[in-house]
């Protein structure tokens, strides 16, 4: 897969296209319904695939302070996306100059002079320029205009829940990370680097992976649960009993998310790792003294081992 930054890095002589926009955070079933469509009607119509994304997120630019917590970082969503055939992935940077330009003028300029869209696959809920003045029935009229066809991609329901990255978050964020995995397809991953932390954990008999976190990860809800650990470089995941809080026994305040690693021993600081989110096992509690909060850690290990068997 081509990584494009910007759509003005369309090389010369660049042919049509079938293109798909969209901030895909998550790159969820919807999303791979979506991108799927374009990849197979590219193919038919024998020219290239792209989608057309956007770093920062819009919402940051439009209305700062206001970032969504990040399902999926750059580079996460770049492998989901190259996972489904994608020839050509275009990150564009999203300025403030760039959001104020018009529904026809981003038409004309990305999608007519750039990319030659041959065909835009949209999922029905498309909006785009301005201030999200533009939307499927206006992308279809100047479709009709500038020659280029498009198709609307149905959004993804389960359960009657239309999957989308919003409600994922709110599954992630009340710690369901079981409906967020049906959502998505896959277990939710955060990534982080490991660093030291205050070695409570080791004194405990129980020593954690404490991850440092992007700033704006999608953290799931304090509590404990299981998790498969992936290390780069390493293909068999690890089990993990994950504790995601400010550990209160401890009268702690710092929310940290940190992964007592099963059958392991070993030294992780300075390794960037991602953890899998499998089952909530329980909320997070406070303890009185350490000897009931060690008995409960040892319940954790075997409920997540069970989970993740």
């Amino acid at each position: 897969m081509q990584r494009w930054r910007g759509y003005d890095a369309a090389p010369g002589g660049w042919g049509r296209s079938v293109v798909t926009i969209g901030v895909f955070d998550g790159v969820h079933k919807g999303h791979q319904a979506t991108i799927g469509h374009a990849v197979a009607r590219a193919r038919e119509l024998g020219v290239q695939s792209v989608v057309v994304t956007f770093d920062p997120h819009p919402a940051e630019v439009v209305r700062p302070g206001s970032h969504p917590a990040v399902l999926t970082e750059p580079a996460r969503k770049a492998e989901l996306i190259e996972a489904l055939g994608v020839d050509v992935l275009c990150v564009v940077p999203f300025t403030p100059d760039f959001s104020r330009l018009p529904a026809e003028a981003f038409v004309h300029d990305v999608l007519v002079e750039h990319l030659h869209a041959a065909l835009v696959v949209v999922g029905d809920n498309f909006r785009f320029g301005h201030r999200a003045a533009g939307d499927v029935a206006l992308l279809e009229r100047l479709g009709r205009t500038f020659g280029f066809g498009v198709e609307g991609a149905p959004l993804v329901a389960g359960d009657g829940t239309v999957f989308s990255s919003t409600y994922i978050r709110s599954c992630v964020d009340a710690g369901d990370v079981g409906a967020a995995a049906a959502a998505l397809g896959r277990p939710h991953r955060v990534e982080g680097v490991v660093v030291r932390g205050d070695q409570r954990g080791r004194e405990l008999g129980f020593p954690t992976a404490n991850l440092l976190c992007h700033r704006y990860a999608a953290i799931p809800a304090d509590g404990v649960y299981a998790a498969r650990l992936v290390r780069r470089g390493q293909r068999e995941p690890l089990m993990a009993a994950v504790s995601v809080g400010t550990n209160p026994t401890f009268s702690g305040r710092e929310r940290r998310v940190e992964a007592y690693v099963l059958d392991f021993d070993g030294d992780l600081y300075g390794e960037r790792l991602a953890l899998d989110f499998v089952a909530h096992l329980r909320g997070q509690i406070r303890y009185d003294s350490v000897e009931p909060l060690i008995a409960q850690m040892h319940q954790d290990v075997e409920r997540a081992r069970a989970a993740l068997a």
